[in-house]
């Protein structure tokens, strides 16, 4: 084990580290989760969608064309807030004008992957003569396009400014006229750029990084076991060692996890059943049936701490209990600690893997649904699992017996800390 962490210390921690610090997976990374407030308020129409008591669901019958708005335009145009968030994210860094970038980034967005349609005849009192663009093509769907033209159109920007190709107003010039003549010359080249490449040359360039990347998505983000597995361990593994382990992973899988969520939220909204979305390795099947109490499944360690002889760590469950109630689980990671620490750090890794491979089956099985949502992190997870699943009981009681395990897994290590806990106290009391 401790050939292993040096191994990790030694060659991954430090490539982990400068992924994670580089500028452009910062943006990516800052630009898509500053969207989870549209995605978690429109998961709350989906649910409020599909309520399932009967008297309630008949009652909003009527309603479900508007209930369907929120939705659209919140998961329905991600891609759109994403690029705007990535763009100006990416901006700050180099200490540039946020808002112009975003703008203009949303603009090389819109011109890459929206083909407006002309229409010429009303479609059943709908739509009239005029053109029109399909939202679908702002959906979590071109999220890879929106991080491609959104990093593309700040460099253009960031290096037009910084060769002093812009067009410059004498000093005394309020600053937001100033920046949006500044921003006149990038706006043209990148209007330009990106109208060129897809109508002249009819290349789309959401397609193009999907085929590329969608292996990959498959892979860490999909239906694949090993995946998933491989997610798992390398989130728990980076907390090992005092990293934050999602953190490091976010502007890898994060792109994926919205996809497939919204995709599922999108798949489900259309009347396909829970059992049948397209992705099982959700962000929110980790959340809900892996990472009970965060990362580690944690929560389990601490109700356990809580009946420890050693009153330090008893000490620590109570303080780490509700906490770890809300998914929140820095107090015990720290605090026993998990981090750097072969006893405690092989059931945190350990542990999730098991629980992983359980969930899996259930769900290939169709025991329980997949993710159809996307709730607050902070909602404790057998609530949230069965509010996830379309009511499904079967989630509830999945996320109770993965916490037995977690229990199960978790005892025998705790005792050989808790141990080792006493000898030291002992020693504190009789020095």
């Amino acid at each position: 084990m401790n050939n292993f962490v040096n191994f990790l210390e030694a060659k991954i921690l430090p490539v982990a580290n400068k992924m994670g610090q580089q500028r452009h997976m910062t943006a990516i990374r800052k630009g898509i989760i500053a969207t989870l407030p549209l995605t978690i308020v429109g998961s709350f129409f989906t649910i409020l969608s599909n309520m399932p008591i009967p008297a309630v669901a008949n009652f909003l019958a009527p309603y479900q064309a508007i209930l369907d708005i929120p939705f659209r335009f919140t998961v329905g145009i991600l891609s759109l807030y994403a690029t705007f968030g990535i763009a100006s994210a990416l901006a700050e860094s180099y200490k540039m004008d946020t808002l112009s970038s975003g703008i203009l980034a949303v603009l090389a967005f819109l011109v890459a992957t929206v083909q407006p349609v002309k229409v010429n005849a009303d479609v059943k009192n709908v739509i009239t003569a005029g053109r029109y663009i399909n939202i679908a093509n702002l959906s979590a769907s071109s999220l890879f396009a929106a991080i491609a033209t959104a990093l593309i159109s700040v460099e253009i920007y960031h290096f037009l400014e910084k060769k002093n190709i812009t067009i410059k107003m004498p000093q005394g010039v309020p600053p937001e006229v100033s920046n949006s003549f500044v921003a006149l010359f990038p706006a043209a080249v990148i209007l330009i750029l990106f109208w060129v490449v897809r109508d002249i040359f009819n290349f789309n360039i959401a397609t193009f990084i999907s085929n590329i990347l969608m292996p990959l998505k498959g892979f860490l983000v999909g239906n694949s076991l090993a995946g998933g597995l491989t997610t798992v361990f390398f989130i728990c593994g980076f907390w090992t060692l005092g990293i934050h382990g999602a953190a490091i992973m976010d502007p890898i899988v994060r792109p994926f996890w919205e996809m497939s969520i919204a995709t599922n939220m999108n798949q489900f909204h259309a009347g396909v059943a829970a059992t049948h979305l397209s992705t099982i390795f959700t962000e929110q099947f980790l959340q809900w049936f892996v990472w009970i109490g965060g990362a580690g499944g944690t929560l389990a360690l601490v109700v356990l701490f809580m009946f420890s002889k050693s009153k330090y760590l008893k000490d620590l469950g109570k303080l780490s209990i509700l906490p770890g109630l809300f998914n929140i689980n820095e107090p015990i990671i720290f605090g026993a600690p998990i981090v750097l620490n072969p006893i405690l750090g092989i059931p945190f890794i350990l542990a999730p893997l098991v629980t992983t491979t359980i969930s899996y089956f259930a769900t290939t099985s169709h025991l329980v649904p997949m993710m159809m949502v996307r709730l607050p992190f902070t909602i404790p997870a057998p609530i949230a699992a069965i509010m996830s699943t379309n009511w499904s009981w079967n989630a509830l009681i999945l996320s109770v017996v993965n916490f037995i395990i977690y229990i199960i897994i978790y005892y025998p290590f705790f005792k050989v800390f808790e141990k080792q806990q006493l000898e030291k106290e002992n020693d504190a009391l009789q020095s």
